[in-house]
C-alpha cells in the first residue's frame, strides 16, 4: 500500500502542483521566524543595556588578561588582544547584516501600511464627496419645500377665495 505524503494531503493546492523546488509553507514559516530573530536582534543591539552590556564584557575582558597570572591569561596585550578584536569583529560582521534584514523587513512594512493608508484616505475622499453631494441635494430641495409664510398665504388666499364664493351664493341684501 503507497504511504500518504504530507504534500498529498493539502487541501489548499491542487494534487501534483507542487514540484521539489517549489517552496513550502514550512519554509514561509522558518523565514517568518528568522525575520523576527534579526529584528529582535536589531532592537537589542540599538539599546542602552546592550551596549553598557559590551562595554562591560570588554572591560572584564581586559582587565582579567592583564592582571590574571600569565598561565591563566588566554588573551595577550603584547599581540594587542587579537581573541577580543576577532570576538568584537565577528558580533560587528554579524550585526550589520541582520540590522539590514530587520530594515528591509520595517521597510515591507511601511509599504503595506502606506498603501493601506492610501487606501484609507481614498475611501475618505469618496465618502466626503458623496455627503457633500447629498447636502448639496438636501439644500436644492429645501429651496424647492414650501416654506410656513409660503403656506400661510396659500391658505389665506384659499380662505378669501372661499369667503367671495360664499358671498357670491348668499349675497346679503
Amino acid at each position: 500500500m503507497a504511504r500518504i505524503s504530507r504534500q498529498d494531503i493539502r487541501l489548499d493546492a491542487p494534487k501534483g502542483s507542487r514540484g521539489p523546488f517549489s517552496p513550502r509553507l514550512g519554509a514561509r514559516q522558518s523565514r517568518d521566524r528568522f525575520g523576527r530573530f534579526t529584528e529582535w536582534i536589531a532592537r537589542k543591539m540599538g539599546t542602552p543595556w546592550f551596549l553598557i552590556g559590551l562595554t562591560i564584557f570588554a572591560a572584564a575582558w581586559l582587565i582579567y588578561n592583564v592582571t590574571a597570572p600569565a598561565a591563566w591569561r588566554f588573551d595577550s596585550a603584547a599581540n594587542g588582544f587579537t581573541a577580543l578584536t576577532l570576538i568584537l569583529s565577528l558580533q560587528a560582521s554579524y550585526a550589520a547584516p541582520l540590522i539590514l534584514l530587520a530594515q528591509n523587513r520595517q521597510d515591507d512594512r511601511d509599504r503595506v501600511q502606506i498603501e493601506q493608508d492610501r487606501q484609507r484616505a481614498e475611501r475618505n475622499l469618496n465618502d466626503t464627496e458623496y455627503l457633500a453631494r447629498e447636502v448639496v441635494s438636501l439644500r436644492l430641495a429645501m429651496k424647492d419645500m414650501a416654506t410656513k409664510e409660503f403656506i400661510r398665504g396659500e391658505l389665506r388666499s384659499l380662505v378669501e377665495e372661499l369667503d367671495r364664493d360664499k358671498r357670491e351664493e348668499h349675497p346679503v341684501d
